[in-house]
């Protein structure tokens, strides 16, 4: 009965998704679907992206619009949601490697640019990558490299560099593991000198090898409980997105020291606002990505965040600059200058639906080991 009665909310809900979407109603509903802590969102007296929208909005068309913002742990979960149909989002944000996948598989929609003239403050070597050449579903909106996070106070600076850092039982029980397939096996073929996007079985075996070296250090999998777990120094050591390490730091507890590091081989990668095919009205979604590159919203989000922009207005803004900080200056930014090689060499790619599956396989194994 609780799995018939579940069924039943749940299809009440997309269906109401969809009826508001439609604008039948004196006010107009966008529903964005983004990860956590990926917007700046009013708090602790932070720039209210949403409520932003939703004011400029109404005062720009004369139209109420209510927006609807839920968040995913990863590409994956976002995907599966998306992919069962279930639902209906008009903005996502997923990750390069699924973007490719999606537009492979007929889920978003051509956008039209005319309706998003910011389009013009993207940096032009973020436009045409892989996994959208045409420049023809997506809008860059944040981008960076994994490393690794640690607390100097429990880990010798001696066992730091590399990803060897997260195969040393010296630091069992303190060591946590990405929650997603990609992320966990990349760290293994980086750690390995393998091709993050090879399609031979062997290779991915040999990957699953090493994580199952690893498994009885691992503490925990996680996302985005990796905030907490880092920030009270309940676990030592996590690779986790650059932007999110200057998050952790901010917060961390009296007696934690994080630290950070990038690993010679990792993942570059791009994170890029789309529209899928369930969308309901794609020239306010369109609107709302315009609004999310003009130069307020674009600095308060990549300020709120700590990942790297796109945006010129917003690299290029000297308040920006002082405000983040040199190391975060350094850590974000520093590497741009090689960023579309190193880019091109390690971004995840779109792999075949058989790859995926043979790898979602071995990753269930390895949690269960």
């Amino acid at each position: 009965m609780k799995k018939a009665l579940a069924l039943f909310l749940a299809i009440l809900m997309a269906s109401a998704l969809c009826l508001s979407g439609c604008g039948n109603s004196d006010t107009l509903v966008l529903n964005v679907y983004n990860w956590g802590e990926y917007i700046s969102d009013g708090s602790e007296g932070s720039y209210d992206t949403v409520n932003e929208f939703e004011k400029w909005y109404q005062e720009t068309y004369g139209q109420k619009v209510k927006v609807n913002y839920t968040t995913f742990a990863s590409n994956e979960d976002m995907y599966s949601k998306l992919s069962s149909g279930a639902v209906s989002y008009d903005v996502v944000i997923p990750s390069d490697y699924m973007i490719a996948r999606m537009a492979e598989e007929n889920m978003l929609l051509p956008l039209n640019y005319e309706n998003i003239p910011n389009y013009q403050n993207i940096d032009d070597s973020f436009k045409g990558l892989y996994y959208d050449p045409e420049a023809k579903y997506t809008v860059p909106y944040a981008y960076g490299i994994i490393g690794v996070i640690y607390n100097a106070n429990e880990v010798e600076e001696a066992d730091t560099g590399s990803w060897d850092l997260l195969w040393n039982e010296k630091y069992a029980d303190k060591i946590l593991q990405f929650n997603n397939s990609r992320d966990a096996f990349g760290m293994a073929m980086y750690k390995l000198g393998l091709d993050v996007n090879s399609e031979e079985t062997t290779v991915w075996d040999t990957a699953y090898e090493e994580l199952l070296k690893q498994r009885p250090f691992v503490y925990s999998f996680v996302m985005d409980e990796i905030y907490n777990m880092m920030e009270s120094g309940e676990a030592a050591i996590g690779a986790y997105y650059a932007g999110d390490y200057f998050t952790m730091k901010d917060a961390q507890a009296e007696g934690v020291d994080l630290q950070f590091y990038y690993p010679e081989r990792t993942n570059y990668y791009v994170d890029a606002m789309c529209i899928p095919t369930c969308c309901q009205n794609q020239a306010l979604a369109e609107s709302f990505i315009n609004f999310m590159l003009s130069e307020d919203a674009a600095i308060a989000n990549a300020q709120y965040t700590y990942y790297a922009s796109p945006n010129k207005v917003v690299y290029e803004n000297a308040g920006y600059q002082e405000e983040m900080g040199e190391e975060a200056m350094n850590v974000l930014y520093g590497k741009v200058e090689d960023f579309t090689t190193q880019y091109n060499e390690n971004a995840y790619r779109n792999l075949k639906p058989e790859t995926l599956d043979y790898i979602n396989a071995l990753w269930e194994t390895v949690k269960i080991n």
